[in-house]
């Protein structure tokens, strides 16, 4: 089976197929994040598979219940600390981000981006609307800066001493542990991490992942590349190639780094409810004023 990639932006993608309606030639999307997912299927871009291997292979949190999409590796969103200035005590859990012992420490990107909306929906699953409103006021006070940059400007931000703590998605962190330049291992040596609220629900989780496209042109070759990403082969490689783990299973890596952070407790919330409760996680950001 022949098949023709194209590679942009996730949001570019979306705009994309939305601007070239039925006339779009792809038959399968493949983008990051559930709040992403999400928005795909609220436009209708998504049309609903059954396949009893994707079903079987593919754990239902990792997945949309009604088959719109799959997801095809994980990532946890992790805090990344100073080693030099900060006790990862004081920062292992989320709700110690608004803490007064962290009063000008915290870094982040943009609160309206999907990485972070996504972890404001699964605090909304926890804790209810009030108690999360509250918290994410509570970060915003905590701000070393404005808002700004992406996961890996937090981190090196972090490790320069410009704020204490920031938060990061895991496969941003092992890109800087595979790299060969000596500047990105510097900036590991001095940036710690920890896997957030083990104590309580454990760390969210969130996917790389796809579905076919309602207009795909080749709708059986479409199912049968999802199935074939399902498979251990395909896995490994998929997962290596973005330092993400698995979603099978059965399947093994071969990335020594992302191995190299070890074992940690994931939160069982299924990932399909980050998607659902987006819209009210970006109306919590904006009454926060995080930018």
């Amino acid at each position: 089976m022949k098949i023709n990639r194209i590679e942009a932006g996730d949001d570019q993608l979306l705009e994309r197929l939305k601007s070239e309606g039925a006339g779009s030639p792809a038959d399968v999307l493949l983008i990051v994040d559930a709040a992403r997912l999400a928005q795909a299927r609220d436009a209708g871009l998504f049309s609903p598979v059954q396949s009893t291997l994707l079903e079987n292979r593919i754990p239902l949190v990792l997945r949309d219940p009604e088959g719109h999409w799959f997801g095809f590796s994980y990532r946890a969103r992790v805090i990344v600390y100073n080693r030099m200035t900060v006790n990862p005590a004081d920062v292992a859990s989320y709700d110690l981000l608004g803490d007064p012992r962290n009063k000008g420490k915290v870094c982040t990107r943009s609160g309206s981006h999907p990485y972070n909306l996504s972890l404001v929906a699964a605090k909304l699953a926890h804790d209810g609307a009030a108690k999360t409103q509250s918290w994410a006021n509570n970060v915003v006070a905590n701000f070393a800066r404005t808002p700004r940059g992406g996961d890996t400007d937090q981190i090196k931000a972090v490790a320069a001493g410009e704020c204490g703590v920031a938060l990061t998605n895991t496969y941003y962190y092992v890109r800087l542990l595979r790299s060969p330049k000596p500047e990105d291992r510097e900036v590991v040596a001095k940036a710690g991490f920890v896997w957030p609220d083990q104590a309580t629900h454990g760390t969210p989780l969130n996917i790389a992942g796809g579905g076919v496209l309602k207009n795909a042109p080749h709708r059986d070759n479409a199912l049968r590349f999802l199935e074939y990403l399902a498979s251990d082969d395909a896995q490994a490689y998929f997962a290596n190639g973005n330092n993400e783990w698995p979603v099978v299973r059965s399947a093994t890596g071969r990335n020594a780094e992302l191995e190299s952070l070890g074992t940690f407790k994931a939160d069982p919330l299924p990932i399909a409810t980050l998607g659902r409760n987006t819209p009210e996680a970006q109306k919590i950001v904006d009454r926060a004023g995080w930018k």
